[in-house]
């Protein structure tokens, strides 16, 4: 891959409009991410605490800005590197550092309300349906399942970005390639995913251990069917790698910018989330500090005066400072393998820090994810979820039955369209069907999610 098509901030749908100097396309990205309504909700979307009173948690809204302030930085510091090295041009670092940013801001733009618990909740509820085959969900291939039955919000992110939001179905938000292609961790369809994980299992790798021996972007997916053709767009505008899957279709090797994306995102939430944990009085003080002090850069700061939030607070911004340079001097070593398509890693677990991020995912494991108001939570969000997948269904029954026409809907049908805002636009199959469920349902907050589902079960 070549580092001059890496960045290509064209828009996807090119107007033929010449780029402003005084406000660049990666600047327009990060714009209409910030202004979008997605990205509003996300102040109401579960980080680690769900529904939680105190206000000083971190919501999905503040982590992904916090991302993209690390993300902004590790940009910077690979850009500078990448232009005394020659491979870039002198300025192209802030392009580099605002691509970064932009997608950090939307790396969470469509997790669902509660989290993964919200996400497994969708596709527990999907698998079920789909196996079942009756009403809208009969006739939909067995090839698309696993887009709904293991339902992924990086997937449902990129089709908000390029599909839902703004200009509908003419490209989304319209973002740049760069930033698109920054986005998208696992560039590869849920079919594609899944028989590569199936080939090793075959292949006599334990099903816990597969995803450690396999290519890191086929994890997951990272785009629905539905969507393919627009990533296959920026994948070949950006002059990414491209094979071929079990399945007979295309996926693509990362984009070198998502290790950044990933990094930013790695530093904040183990590093916050411990900081979060001591606020919510789930993690003691000397256990922060154990944790962190590893991380942290060195400091002869009087901190006599500090009370233990103010010390936990500066030890957090020290800490995200050391894994901040661990992660710049891990991308340097693998540049070359990074750039190929052959490294498979990830820049946390290569860098000098890995050990102390190891302990910390251990901590929060043991610990801070096993927290009895966390756990009941979880459980509470998930049977919401449930609730209200289960209550709109028989809009989508209905539909269905009318052969896709909103306007012959039963009366109780239409009412509740009308009451919880359903939008039934775009649906001509029971595959669009299943997306419109999906699509509004993981839009929901939190909040909304538990009004809707009170109002549907009559509670």
């Amino acid at each position: 891959m070549q580092w001059d098509r890496l960045l290509n901030t064209q828009p996807w749908e090119d107007k033929g409009k010449a780029e402003d100097p005084a406000r660049p396309q990666y600047v327009i990205d990060a714009d209409r991410i910030t202004f979008s309504a997605p990205f509003r909700r996300l102040a109401n979307k579960t980080q680690v605490h769900p529904l939680h009173d105190n206000d000083h948690l971190r919501h999905r809204m503040i982590h992904s800005q916090e991302v993209a302030s690390v993300g902004r930085t590790l940009g910077t510091q690979i850009g500078h590197w990448l232009v005394s090295e020659g491979h870039l041009c002198p300025g192209e670092e802030h392009k580099l550092a605002g691509i970064v940013h932009a997608a950090c801001l939307a790396h969470d733009i469509g997790n669902p309300p509660f989290g993964h618990s919200g996400e497994n909740s969708i596709g527990a509820w999907c698998r079920e349906n789909l196996k079942a085959g009756q009403g809208v969900f009969n006739g939909i291939g067995e090839a698309k399942w696993e887009e709904f039955c293991r339902f992924e919000g990086n997937a449902q992110g990129f089709r908000i970005l390029t599909r839902l939001e703004m200009y509908r179905n003419e490209g989304g938000m319209n973002l740049s390639h760069a930033a698109l292609g920054a986005f998208m961790k696992y560039p590869m369809g849920a079919e594609t995913s899944r028989k590569i994980k199936g080939g090793a299992e075959k292949s006599g790798i334990p099903k816990a251990r597969v995803k450690d021996h396999i290519y890191v972007g086929a994890k997951k997916f990272g785009f629905f069917e539905s969507e393919r053709e627009i990533f296959a767009k920026s994948a070949q505008a950006l002059g990414l790698i491209e094979e071929t899957g079990p399945d007979g279709q295309s996926w693509w090797r990362r984009h070198p910018l998502v290790y950044l994306v990933e990094a930013a995102d790695d530093i904040c939430y183990n590093i916050v989330d411990l900081e979060d944990g001591f606020t919510a009085g789930d993690l003691s003080f000397d256990q922060v500090v154990a944790l962190l002090d590893p991380v942290a850069f060195k400091t002869n700061r009087d901190q006599s005066t500090y009370t233990p939030y103010e010390q936990i607070s500066y030890l957090r911004a020290r800490a995200i400072g050391g894994a901040i340079l661990a992660c710049v001097e891990a991308f340097k070593a693998n540049h070359e393998a990074i750039l190929s398509g052959g490294y498979s890693g990830s820049l946390i677990a290569s860098s000098k820090k890995s050990k102390e991020f190891a302990a910390i995912k251990d901590m929060a494991n043991e610990q801070l994810f096993t927290a009895p108001r966390k756990t009941k939570l979880e459980v509470y969000g998930r049977n919401v979820v449930r609730e209200v997948l289960h209550g709109i269904r028989p809009v989508f029954d209905a539909l269905k039955e009318q052969d896709w026409n909103e306007a012959k809907l039963p009366e109780y049908e239409r009412q509740l369209v009308r009451a919880i805002h359903l939008d039934l636009r775009d649906i001509h199959d029971s595959y669009s069907a299943l997306h419109a469920m999906t699509d509004y349902v993981s839009g929901m907050t939190d909040r909304y999610a538990v009004e809707v589902s009170k109002m549907l079960s009559g509670t």
